[in-house]
């Protein structure tokens, strides 16, 4: 039977459903990042442990690659996504990078609808694999974007396939298949504490849902901005925001708000004092991560590090001695 099942898989991926499983194609590459142990800034209890997935490794450049195949690959299995259909969704940045870069490698129009205020280098990533953008308003931030997408895709429904990354359970599902099981393993088992900035909130959606049901007693905990004010890349205030579909109230123990300038200063002490040059949505991770281990006597916390610094350069964050 196992030969059996074997041949079948290989006979997918050479008719290209399975190829991302290929170890020579750049979409095997998606998933299996390190994990990393903060030391520097570690806690000053050593029984409290803190590790970081370091997403950047993917090759798109953040954790994004991960929901994007997924959310790709299940349209093809369903048939909602042939080849005559564009890819369209809206994206601050990483998600339409990953879609950017499956598109290419399996032979799709990508466009991509970004506030256009987002990072030069976003863009820029985005088109250097082929995808056309279309900027919203900038003061209406990632809402904007997801309204007028929708407005799009009702004008021309047949010439779109929209991939709805807020609301489509491809994307936690994405991280439940493999974020969360890489952790479990990672860590053999001894985490404690999940935490993971709010979104799309698929990560912490898949990755939640996976380590509850491995051990009921593993803490998670949410992360976003303090208020509506707080503008950080990657996370949103969900009680002032179009809430994803995918999000699940019930399932977080504990939300930890955190503030932009403090966001910023960890991003510039992670590259300077451990070498981890990441984004702002990490630099909130680990800012909240400590935040939690304060509080605890023992415990191994895991987190999320989205993508590296590269996409904010522009930004001037670490300019500022």
């Amino acid at each position: 039977m196992l030969t059996q099942m074997l041949v079948a898989e290989k006979s997918a991926i050479r008719q290209g459903r399975l190829e991302h499983r290929s170890a020579d194609h750049i979409l095997g590459q998606i998933g299996n990042t390190p994990l990393l142990r903060l030391r520097k800034l570690a806690p000053v209890n050593p029984r409290v442990e803190v590790y970081a997935k370091a997403e950047w490794f993917n090759p798109g450049g953040s954790i994004k690659d991960r929901p994007a195949l997924r959310i790709i690959e299940e349209a093809e299995q369903a048939g909602v996504l042939t080849p005559d259909k564009i890819i369209i969704d809206a994206t601050s940045g990483n998600t339409g990078i990953g879609y950017a870069l499956v598109g290419a490698a399996k032979g799709y129009q990508v466009t991509l609808v970004m506030p256009g205020n987002v990072t030069v280098e976003r863009k820029r990533l985005a088109r250097a694999y082929g995808a056309h953008i279309i900027e919203s308003d900038p003061l209406e931030g990632a809402d904007g974007a997801i309204r007028l997408v929708r407005e799009l895709v009702a004008r021309d429904p047949e010439r779109y396939f929209y991939a709805d990354q807020y609301n489509n359970p491809a994307n936690w599902r994405a991280h439940y298949e493999t974020t969360g099981p890489e952790i479990w393993a990672q860590t053999q088992g001894r985490i404690t504490h999940f935490v993971a900035g709010l979104g799309t909130t698929g990560t912490f959606t898949g990755v939640g849902r996976f380590l509850k049901e491995m051990n009921p007693n593993i803490t998670l905990v949410g992360i976003q901005p303090a208020d509506e004010l707080q503008v950080i890349e990657g996370l949103k205030h969900l009680k002032t925001s179009i809430v994803p579909g995918i999000w699940d109230p019930a399932l977080p123990d504990q939300i930890v708000e955190v503030d932009t300038e403090d966001v910023w200063r960890m991003a510039r002490r992670l590259a300077r004092e451990e070498g981890w040059f990441v984004g702002l949505s990490a630099g909130a991770a680990i800012l909240a991560s400590l935040q939690v281990a304060a509080q605890l006597d023992e415990g191994l916390i895991v987190t999320v590090l989205p993508d590296s610094g590269a996409k904010y350069v522009s930004l001037g964050i670490w300019d500022d001695e």
